[in-house]
């Protein structure tokens, strides 16, 4: 069965962005199907709006699927992994730049109502990697450690790689490809 591999952008964000045409590139080379869905209302992101699109697009998760998020993307993957039935797994999980609050941003509170269930998480996944930067301006270094902690996720610190958002001018993420392809032996 072919490996789908859905890159998920964050708060503002759009499919065309930074490094993940670069990285859907790469995977479809390697055999991958690759999915970079435009997530609704980026604007003002809504938990149940993004997590339902994931549903919708998804359809059957598997041991062939896996997920990268890039900022918000990260916890929308979490709390769709959350809505799985209880014999459904998928392969793993790439947060790259991925929090566990709002950040003090009204606009991201709808992710963060009510507790994140690690549990039912890692119910689903067994294999979790966290990329961080050591500048980001807006997620600090420790919520690697919480990953780590609660989903027993790699966590891999990038230098100087601000928020890894084409803004920042990063158009190709190759710690991203290597995660994937080591997520999906």
């Amino acid at each position: 069965m072919q490996k789908r591999v859905f890159l998920i952008h964050g708060w503002e964000g759009y499919p065309e962005e930074g490094w993940r045409p670069w990285l859907k590139s790469e995977l479809e080379k390697r055999g991958y199907v690759v999915f970079i869905p435009a997530m609704p209302n980026t604007k003002h992101p809504k938990m149940k709006q993004w997590v339902n699109h994931l549903e919708k697009i998804v359809k059957k998760p598997n041991k062939n699927c896996y997920f990268v998020g890039h900022s918000l993307g990260c916890i929308a993957i979490l709390r769709y992994l959350e809505t799985l039935k209880k014999n459904q797994k998928i392969g793993g999980v790439v947060l790259v730049a991925g929090f566990t609050s709002d950040l003090g941003y009204e606009e991201l509170r709808s992710f963060f109502k009510t507790p994140i269930k690690w549990g039912k998480i890692k119910s689903h996944c067994k294999k979790f990697v966290a990329i961080h930067s050591d500048n980001d301006p807006y997620v600090s270094l420790h919520y690697g450690n919480f990953f780590k902690e609660k989903l027993n996720a790699e966590v891999i610190v990038k230098h100087n790689m601000k928020h890894f958002s084409g803004d920042d001018g990063i158009k190709v993420l190759p710690i991203a490809l290597k995660s994937v392809l080591k997520i999906s032996k």
